[in-house]
């Protein structure tokens, strides 16, 4: 056996590890359904790049591990999204056809390149009714997992999983299921993020056309601040919906590399 010699399944188990590592380092990201749609969660520090934004008309988009890869993969989605949307219909723009071009992605990338992406993402998609809603997780490798509820990606994900599942209920009002991904995200004995350090978004199905929305400022303050159980106002448009792309105009906050 030449010296030096590595088996290709430990080539895989080695990148695989990497990614793991790379990517637990990070923030964690929940996502889950509440009564209209589709909420993101995630302490981000920073005012200009994303963890969460807006693929396609009822898709969003939400990642944990390195900044600049991730980025891509968004990209990548809504270049995808105007094409067919342009080409063929709105309508055919699917949660699950951008996780299909995700995962071919992503597994090419792992089984063909020397270092595997350090990242995991979300493509979520609201449906007229909640039956109707589509959360897809993808991991570094091109697997993919068609979620019901909720789920946690990064940092520590499988205990904020527990928390999560410990308090979530289906068909929350926003304020609640608000309340649950934060507890979720805060470590026991520990403080939650300030209304500063979050980021935060839905998919709201009661919206016209765009269903995306992010809350920000006293938006977010005021659900933060909302009894248990009762609804938020439908806001009016704003700038900090997001532009034509999918991309947010009004920046926000920097990430890390590995948030």
């Amino acid at each position: 056996m030449p010296f030096g010699y590595a088996s290709p399944e430990q080539i895989m188990r080695d990148k695989a590890d990497y990614a793991r590592k790379g990517i637990a380092r990070g923030r964690s990201v929940v996502v889950l359904q509440y009564q209209d749609g589709i909420l993101f969660v995630a302490p981000n520090p920073s005012r200009a790049l994303h963890k969460i934004s807006e693929i396609y008309d009822r898709i969003g988009f939400a990642a944990v591990g390195r900044y600049n890869e991730f980025e891509e993969l968004r990209l990548g989605g809504i270049r995808y999204a105007d094409i067919n949307g342009y080409t063929y219909d709105r309508s055919d723009v699917t949660g699950r056809g951008l996780a299909n071009l995700y995962a071919s992605n992503l597994g090419r990338i792992f089984t063909e390149s020397i270092k595997s992406l350090e990242v995991e993402v979300v493509v979520a998609e609201v449906g007229d009714t909640a039956d109707g809603d589509a959360i897809y997780r993808l991991t570094f490798d091109g697997s993919v997992f068609d979620e019901h509820g909720f789920t946690v990606m990064g940092g520590q994900a499988e205990a904020v999983s527990g928390r999560l599942k410990e308090r979530y209920q289906e068909g929350a009002p926003l304020a609640d299921a608000l309340e649950v991904a934060l507890v979720a995200l805060t470590e026991p004995g520990g403080e939650r993020p300030a209304v500063g350090q979050l980021e935060v978004a839905v998919l709201d199905r009661n919206r016209e056309h765009r269903k995306f929305l992010r809350l920000v400022g006293p938006r977010l303050e005021r659900l933060l601040q909302r009894p248990a159980g009762e609804a938020l106002a439908a806001p009016a448009v704003t700038s900090e919906e997001g532009d034509g792309d999918g991309a947010p105009t009004a920046p926000e906050g920097p990430l890390d590399d590995g948030s």
